[in-house]
């Protein structure tokens, strides 16, 4: 049977279509919880080392295909290599996470490239085209990107922090300078999505990890309209693009964001309330997500409630069944055979 005669269980949902048994996948699935990837990340050195190197960065992205049998695999790869493919200098520091030089000041804004660097990315393309030519036909393919709101985040303060303070500053302080960085990085984003769906993804994610941190006002200025600029620009180069957004932490904000916003799923976080997304999100976009990570560590009866719980929710329309945000390193890899079996009824 050729791949294309093969039903992608997920892509199934991007179109709007409920499935019996919701496809599962989980954010960051490739990751330190894993032994496999913990031998792999050793063997390249840095973080950006791995996310730079086709070989192992296609290994990982299929280690938890194999293990698990999952429904979709994400690209390994990291939301900075846009700052890194603009001229930022961005490392990763063991136990620390990402650091940056910092563009605290309004002026440094302008010493940013305006084009996003392609060849800088290229072993992100190649990653891609051996990832496809690996991958079960029925598994889709997942690519993404940061939404430039949480990317900017970090550009701004040079490190995650934990309220995001430099940047929400630098945004009330430096607007024009800020509204000139959030073009960058729009361009750069969307062009960098178009070339990793024209490399073989089947869709593409769009994480703005640090959207709930905003009052409504700037998350309709920061978030909504410069993820719609890129959606819009992803959509004229490859028209029927499968665009998935996660705007975490929106809580009802969300439904803004779904109804400006032309997307074909939306991800819910863990503190979403269930009533409110079914009623009056899923009704507008297929949904995914919403289990807590950390019922994932727990295990035992409470995971199962919590399985069931977000099936309860929504498995009567098209859904895809995840985390709220990415599974720990702390998760007990025989919890996450629990949850799938769960999920699919075994």
């Amino acid at each position: 049977m050729a791949n294309t005669a093969v039903k992608k269980t997920l892509l199934d949902v991007l179109h709007g279509n409920r499935q019996s048994v919701p496809p599962i996948w989980m954010m960051r699935q490739a990751g330190r919880y894993l032994p496999e990837y913990r031998a792999v990340r050793e063997k390249a050195g840095g973080f950006l080392d791995l996310c730079f190197s086709p070989e192992l960065a296609a290994e990982v992205t299929l280690q938890p295909i194999k293990r698990f049998g999952f429904d979709a695999a994400i690209l390994f790869s990291d939301i900075l290599v846009i700052p890194h493919a603009l001229g930022c200098k961005v490392s990763f520091v063991a136990g620390e996470g990402p650091r940056l030089d910092p563009l605290s000041d309004p002026k440094l804004v302008g010493s940013m490239k305006r084009d996003v660097d392609h060849a800088v990315l290229e072993p992100v393309y190649e990653t891609i085209r051996r990832v496809k030519q690996a991958l079960p036909p029925a598994v889709t393919f997942l690519g993404f990107c940061g939404a430039p709101w949480t990317v900017a985040t970090y550009m701004i303060a040079g490190e995650g922090t934990a309220d995001q303070a430099p940047a929400r500053l630098f945004a009330y302080r430096h607007p024009e300078a800020f509204a000139q960085m959030i073009d960058n990085l729009v361009e750069a984003s969307a062009a960098y999505l178009v070339r990793q769906l024209r490399a073989g993804v089947d869709a593409v994610q769009i994480f703005d990890t640090w959207a709930g941190i905003l009052p409504p006002e700037q998350f309709a200025r920061w978030s909504i309209a410069p993820t719609a600029r890129i959606v819009a620009a992803v959509r004229t180069e490859i028209p029927d693009a499968r665009i998935i957004g996660f705007p975490r932490g929106a809580g009802s904000s969300l439904e803004r964001y779904v109804s400006e916003l032309p997307l074909n799923a939306v991800g819910l976080d863990w503190m979403i309330d269930r009533k409110f997304a079914r009623e009056r999100i899923q009704r507008r976009v297929a949904v995914q997500g919403n289990l807590d990570p950390l019922v994932l560590i727990a295990g035992g009866d409470a995971l199962d409630a919590g399985v069931d719980a977000v099936l309860e929710a929504f498995s009567d329309g098209p859904f895809i069944f995840n985390l709220g945000h990415g599974i720990t390193p702390e998760t007990p890899i025989a919890n996450v055979e629990r949850m799938i079996r769960r999920v699919r009824g075994g």
